[in-house]
């Protein structure tokens, strides 16, 4: 028996399962590791057709990609709201409580 890549894997649950990739997407997030999120949407670019897909969808050059998801990466909101985007996501802002603090 041949063992997949865990990212190809991955991959895999995030085409069979959006919701959980929402959710973790978020969760990761919320915890603000950026590595993590690297990671996560390095893995969401396959599931969506991988990197060269991607890249033509949010009309990215696909280096721009690579470098921008690698472990190093850096992304700026721009091209992060980009390839979100050409994943059918967006970043969003929401209140931590539910109703605003007032001092």
């Amino acid at each position: 028996m041949r063992d997949r890549a865990h990212d190809t894997v991955m991959a895999e649950v995030f085409r069979n399962d959006p919701a959980y990739a929402v959710e973790l997407l978020n969760n990761i997030l919320e915890d603000g590791e950026q590595g993590e999120l690297l990671i996560a949407l390095r893995q969401m670019a396959e599931a969506f057709g991988g990197v060269r897909s991607v890249a033509k969808s949010a009309e990215l050059n696909p280096n721009q990609i690579y470098r921008t998801l690698s472990e190093k990466g850096n992304p700026e909101v721009k091209s992060l709201t980009a390839i979100l985007r050409a994943m059918g996501l967006r970043l969003a802002i929401q209140p931590i409580c539910p109703t605003p603090v007032t001092h």
